[in-house]
């Protein structure tokens, strides 16, 4: 196997992105009205074995965390995110500032996100077509490499709906481990929306849409939700041309505070390549509200006023 300039992935996919808002818009800091810390881990196509080289199925994990800064109409967040894709493993560490601007009954958040980025590759679980390569030198072992990431973000929201379009990788680090050839992040665009609609006091729909896209290759996610009685909810999602998606969610403790997660991919397109089946697994806690923060925060699956 050959080691080549670009990588089939750069940035992981999850199926709670609807949860997950922080990692793909850094305006999101803080607009809950609530520190909020989620934890994600998705095992894509499980059972997955290449057939040269090494590393197995692709695995992600990621942990986050964001908080608003009333007295400054602002808010904060951060995340860790371990990425493992075969023989190459993506660390980030990202924080993000967003300011929030009240606009008549809606609020508009500006944030901007930098951190570091972190490639490693271990050389040994690559098949070389030819061992004494030049390009590949005397690469053994593992070797890392980390550079600096930032992105900027816009997120819109109202009672019922919710916009968003953000761009990561903004500096185009790039990685090349001493190799003539290179291996540079390509800047993303993301664009998130979604809209609520209460049929009663009991059952709530939420329907989302996220586009991804490197302008080169595209992805659309479009999904619903119902929550039932703000406790369980379960939902219907489909990634273009590639998967289907089912969620199921419940709420626990009595102020429903701590909320888990499953999300299950079914692929439809090109399983002779992959296995069927990715899992993704969530869990996110809510803390306790500050009576000293002057602002009242009503839990619902809806986004706080």
């Amino acid at each position: 196997m050959a080691l080549r300039s670009s990588f089939a992935q750069q940035d992981p996919q999850f199926t709670h992105y609807m949860f997950n808002t922080l990692y793909y818009n850094p305006g999101f800091a803080g607009v809950e009205g609530i520190t909020k810390l989620t934890a994600i881990h998705r095992s894509q196509w499980l059972g997955y074995s290449p057939t040269v080289g090494g590393g197995g199925a692709p695995t992600t994990q990621i942990i986050s965390i964001t908080a608003p800064v009333f007295k400054l109409n602002s808010g904060f967040g951060a995340y860790i995110v371990n990425d493992q894709l075969g023989p190459q493993n993506n660390l980030e560490a990202q924080a993000s500032y967003a300011y929030h601007l009240g606009i008549k009954n809606s609020k508009l958040s500006i944030g901007v996100r930098a951190g570091m980025y972190s490639q490693t590759i271990n050389f040994d679980q690559y098949r070389f077509i030819d061992p004494n390569d030049p390009l590949l030198g005397d690469k053994r072992g593992s070797l890392s490499q980390v550079r600096p990431d930032l992105a900027l973000g816009v997120y819109w929201r109202k009672e019922k709906y919710y916009a968003g379009v953000s761009f990561n990788h903004l500096l185009k680090s790039t990685f090349d481990f001493g190799l003539s050839q290179r291996n540079s992040l390509q800047t993303h665009m993301y664009i998130t929306g979604g809209y609520f609609y209460e049929v009663n006091f009991d059952l709530k729909f939420q329907l989302m849409t996220i586009i991804q896209t490197d302008f080169t290759k595209s992805t659309v996610n479009l999904g619903g939700i119902a929550y039932f009685k703000d406790t369980m909810w379960g939902g219907l999602s489909f990634r273009s041309s590639e998967a289907a998606i089912l969620m199921l969610g419940y709420s626990l403790l009595k102020d429903k505070s701590l909320k888990i997660g499953y999300g299950l991919d079914y692929i439809i397109q090109d399983q002779a390549a992959k296995q069927p089946t990715s899992h993704e697994l969530m869990l996110s806690y809510e803390l306790p509200v500050n009576a000293g923060s002057g602002k009242k925060v009503v839990r619902t699956p809806r986004y706080r006023h």
